[in-house]
């Protein structure tokens, strides 16, 4: 696929080209349909496209908007799942990490992680240092990103906020840190470069089943304007996460095997207020471990793990939830003593984990599966993060056994594991490094010198910074913040079909949960590029700023109960 032919596909990932979309999709009938736009369902439209099927994925609100923006942020390989000897799992996943750096180092960072050993706590010395050497063999891990073992002097010189009283040593090991939102958009992104229809705000309604009582296609709704029409496939996917188990009642294909959701809840401090040095796993009392990753302004903490009954569609931390994590990062580190007012933001994400009979919820594994109706509707529930790939390569090669022989031998094994995710891609960590310092000098001419946004837009945007920079003459405003962040809009708005005030600063920037301050700061300004780009009436104006303003609050106010 040559460069020219890239960047033009690249440019109908657009919510400015979202009518022509709409027409393409309703009048092509397509190999495989996924409903789901979440990193599952990403992974698996790539894996699909890139093969040669001619694929669509539609997605009801925007991608990532669920369980794939709501995780720890790590590309790892749950070395905890040790502990529940699912050895499989680890190997899949820890092997997966390397690979997924490879395809997007900017966005998929190495990150070195501490894990205390403290009087009483879970893991031993020896426990711990066979555990991380388990670890290291099934990844794979050599040279210098093997485990170390080190003494308490050792552990503090490495951070010095750990509790001296408690803490024995460390076992120190290599993971890698990423932002899942932008992972998931790369990933969509990538897979239009290779010819799929892609749509967010895409409402799959209800199924269409042919003679054979086989479905033949799906009635959708377009969200944005509330009108109906259908779309038709040989083979149809369900990477819906949460919603799996509803769009299995309304193919009437609900079996014994269904799903169990728990939730997971991170907080957000000021840098400032927990000044880590470098990230921690650390033990809980309650025999659970929790991750302290310090990023740009800010250091997050989580996750919580406990049974989920309430909405889909609103999933919010509870003070029950953040008094959990408050208590766990004080009993932990010396002297911080933080509290409810400390807490600068917070998200709350559900696991879409397979039920299993007297199992706590951090006991339910990880592992995907698949389910196969007698309609043919293929969904996939579980997995993880780190796994998208490999969950993908499983979906496929079920979509190509309902796919007619004669056409089954043009449809070559999956190559994901050879595609970068991003075009200009970045091909190494020197080459991330050598960006960002060549970012920093550019930014530096114009008058922003703070080394954070080079690494911001590197790790969010990677070369595709060189467009949002060459705009910035272009557009007026008070500050250099304000012309940079009005750039990104435009850069989302032309390449990243955002189509709300949320997908902007949610999904695509991550700035509610890292630098939440600049959501309020310049959102009226955002609000008006994007009523300018998209022409829109004072009502989805009014409406764009209630939805934006409850998320704000979901994000920094803890309820007495989940609704």
């Amino acid at each position: 696929m040559n460069k020219e032919k890239i960047q033009n596909k690249t440019l109908r990932f657009s919510v400015l080209d979202r009518q022509q979309q709409l027409d393409t999709i309703q009048s092509t009938t397509f190999d495989l349909i996924i409903i789901g736009g979440g990193v599952t369902g990403a992974g698996i439209v790539l894996d699909a496209a890139s093969r040669g099927l001619n694929v669509c994925l539609i997605e009801k609100n925007d991608f990532a908007s669920g369980t794939s923006n709501k995780s720890t942020k790590l590309i790892h390989g749950g070395l905890r799942y040790l502990k529940q000897f699912e050895v499989g799992l680890v190997r899949e996943s820890g092997s997966e990490r390397a690979i997924v750096h490879d395809l997007a180092p900017h966005l998929v960072i190495p990150e070195k992680m501490l894990l205390p050993l403290i009087k009483g706590g879970t893991y031993g010395k020896w426990m711990t240092s066979i555990g991380l050497w388990v670890y290291d063999f099934l990844a794979n891990v050599s040279g210098k990103d093997r485990r170390r073992m080190l003494n308490k002097k050792q552990t503090l010189k490495k951070e010095p906020l750990l509790d001296k009283n408690t803490v024995l040593g460390s076992g120190y090991y290599a993971e890698y840190r990423t932002d899942d939102g932008r992972l998931t958009i790369e990933i969509l992104k990538k897979a239009s470069e290779y010819g799929a229809s892609i749509i967010n705000y895409c409402k799959m309604d209800s199924f269409v089943y042919g003679k054979n009582s086989k479905i033949k296609s799906i009635n959708c709704i377009d969200v944005n304007t509330g009108k109906e029409f259908n779309i038709k496939a040989k083979t149809f996917v369900s990477a819906t996460g949460p919603w799996v188990d509803l769009l299995r009642k309304k193919d009437n294909s609900i079996t014994n095997k269904y799903l169990h959701l728990t939730k997971g809840v991170h907080i957000v401090f000021p840098f400032e207020k927990l000044p880590l040095s470098q990230s921690i796993y650390f033990d809980v009392s309650d025999g659970r471990m929790i991750f302290a990753i310090p990023r740009g302004k800010t250091t997050y903490v989580g996750t919580t793990d406990t049974n989920y009954y309430g909405s889909l569609d609103r999933v919010v931390a509870t003070k029950e939830d953040a008094n959990y994590l408050l208590n766990a990062v004080n009993h932990t580190f010396e002297g911080i003593n933080l509290t409810l007012d400390d807490i600068e933001s917070n998200w709350t994400g559900l696991r879409p984990l397979i039920h299993e009979v007297d199992k706590d919820p951090s006991e339910l594994s990880r592992k995907d599966e698949l389910f196969i109706s007698d309609s043919g509707l293929i969904s996939i529930a579980g997995g993880k993060l780190t796994g998208y790939r490999k969950m993908a390569d499983r979906v496929i090669k079920a979509v190509l056994k309902e796919i007619s022989s004669n056409r089954k031998g043009i449809f070559k094994k999956s190559k994901t594991m050879k595609i970068p995710l991003v075009t200009p891609a970045i091909h190494s960590d020197k080459e991330v490094y050598l960006y960002k310092q060549e970012l920093a000098e550019k930014l530096a001419l114009l008058g922003l010198d703070d080394f954070y946004f080079a690494k911001y837009l590197c790790s969010i945007y990677g070369r595709n910074t060189d467009l949002i920079l060459k705009k910035l003459p272009e557009i007026k405003a008070n500050t250099l913040e304000e012309q940079l962040i009005r750039s990104e809009l435009w850069y989302c708005m032309h390449f990243e079909m955002i189509n709300s005030l949320s997908d902007f600063f949610v999904r695509r920037t991550a700035r509610l949960y890292f630098d939440i301050g600049s959501v309020s700061q310049f959102m009226n300004v955002i609000l008006q590029d994007f009523s300018s780009y998209l022409g829109w009436s004072q009502t989805r104006i009014e409406q764009e700023k209630i939805i934006m303003n409850e998320l704000l609050q979901d994000a920094t106010q803890y309820y007495d109960q989940e609704f």
